[in-house]
Order: structure tokens, then C-alpha cells, then sequence
């Protein structure tokens, strides 16, 4: 019985601090396609949410959501009113405030409306007309980088603040172009009205994928608290938790790509 009781009191104390050592902790998401979205019912759900959700119950920590644009939540990663943030690539810059843990490998893509000739960046280019939308803040690779470092000094990109912003330019025909990720195209092709109004360019090096992760703000989140994130990331995609999160959102030849990292 005293042992019984000895033992309990020893999984209290060690529950409680794995607890201590998680949260509570501020997190943000940002709407973009099938990662964060409005279910029907008006709930918001996702990838990017679902994710955290399980990180959460598998650490036993608390994380406290809210909903913002890209930019307000780097703003808050680094002033310190962040703790973290979701499915952002890791950059040597971001590397300096935040920790990245990985749990997706993205492409992007360029959306063309479908009277654009365009068949590569070159030609995209040379048409001295046609501009891009962006979401400010995103990173693109270097190969699209290099690019629309190119037009934007003919100024020929438009920075939107959020994914909904930028897809209302693209509708609306003030950018002829969009970049999108692969979970941010996905879903428009569910959408009948638009449905051969637009087409998917894969303009990237074959090779060329954005490895997209959680990110801990190095203000509030220690290395070792760090390696646990990453330990429970890396034991949902060995038990095949992060494919079932994938497939929820995405057909199952997408959602193995995305996990392939």
C-alpha cells in the first residue's frame, strides 16, 4: 500500500512537471488553404491544428490558440507575446528567434489564370505586363526568390497580407498570378466555379522542397523543451498519426508527399 501510494505520488510530481516544463503556451495560426481553415459549422480546423492538438495531448501541455496574419505573428514571436507559431520554413534569420520543428516538406506552385501564356519564370518575365500576388513575409525557395526579386524591382508584385486577401486579388484579376503551396491550391480545385479559370505551374527545381515546421520562440521555449517537441513530432510520424492528420485534409497521395521530409 505505502509503495502504491509512493509510486503515485512520484507520477504526480513527474506529470506535473512535464506540464510546468509545456505551457501554458500562446500559439497563432494564420488561414492559408487546407492547413487552417473555417469548417462549415464556422469551427476553425486543419492541419496546422490538428497537429498542435496532438503535440498538446501527447505532452500534457496547454497551448492557447488564436488567429492572425504571418506578419503580426512574427511581430509577436519577436516581441515575446508569442511562444509559437505553425508550418513556417526555417531560415538562418528565424533561426535566431525561434526553434523549427520540422513535420511537413511543401513545393510551391504558381497559379496562372488561364488566358496567361506564360510556360516558365523566363517567359513570365519577359511579358512585362502580367504581375504576381504574394503573402507577405512567405518564403518561396531560392529559386522563386531570385525571381520575384526580379519583378518586384519592375514592380510587378503585390504583397497581401493573408491567403484570403490574396486569392480575392487573383479573383479579381489585379494580379494575374498567385505562389500557393500545394495546401493552399488543394482545396480550390474542389471549388466547381472555378474550374477552368486558372492552371497550376510547377516552375521550382525538381528538387527544390520547403521543409515547414512548428516554431518555438527561443524567448520563452528552452533547447530542452525543444527536443521534446521534436521527439513527439518524430514519434507521431513513426506511428503514421501525422498521415491520418494529412489525409483529413488532403487526398492520400498528397498528404504521403507532404510528410515526406
Amino acid at each position: 500500500m505505502l509503495a502504491r501510494l509512493i509510486l503515485s505520488a512520484i507520477l504526480l510530481c513527474l506529470t506535473a512537471t512535464a506540464r510546468a516544463d509545456c505551457g501554458p503556451l500562446r500559439s497563432a495560426f494564420y488561414e492559408y488553404g487546407a492547413l487552417y481553415y473555417k469548417a462549415g459549422d464556422g469551427r476553425w480546423t486543419g492541419i496546422d491544428k490538428d497537429v498542435v492538438d496532438e503535440v498538446a495531448r501527447r505532452m500534457g501541455c496547454t497551448i492557447a490558440p488564436s488567429t492572425d496574419s504571418r506578419v503580426r505573428i512574427w511581430a509577436g514571436l519577436k516581441g515575446g507575446s508569442l511562444d509559437m507559431s505553425v508550418s513556417a520554413m526555417s531560415t538562418p534569420e528565424r533561426e535566431k528567434i525561434v526553434h523549427v520543428i520540422p513535420y511537413l516538406a511543401e513545393r510551391n506552385y504558381v497559379l496562372l489564370h488561364q488566358e496567361i501564356g506564360a510556360r516558365s519564370m523566363a517567359d513570365f518575365l519577359a511579358d512585362g505586363h502580367s504581375k504576381i500576388g504574394v503573402i507577405k513575409s512567405f518564403r518561396h525557395g531560392k529559386a522563386y526568390e531570385a525571381w520575384l526579386d526580379q519583378l518586384r524591382a519592375q514592380g510587378r508584385v503585390y504583397e497581401a497580407p493573408d491567403y484570403a486577401a490574396l486569392l480575392r486579388l487573383f479573383k479579381l484579376k489585379r494580379v494575374q498570378a498567385v505562389m500557393a503551396l500545394s495546401a493552399g491550391w488543394y482545396p480550390l480545385i474542389q471549388q466547381q466555379q472555378l474550374a477552368g479559370t486558372y492552371k497550376i505551374m510547377d516552375w521550382a527545381p525538381p528538387r527544390e522542397v520547403l521543409v515547414g515546421g512548428l516554431i518555438l520562440s527561443r524567448q520563452h521555449v528552452d533547447d530542452a523543451q525543444a527536443a521534446r517537441f521534436g521527439q513527439t513530432i518524430r514519434a507521431m510520424r513513426e506511428d503514421g498519426t501525422l498521415k491520418r492528420i494529412f489525409e483529413r485534409h488532403l487526398d492520400a497521395e498528397l498528404a504521403a508527399r507532404l510528410i515526406n521530409f
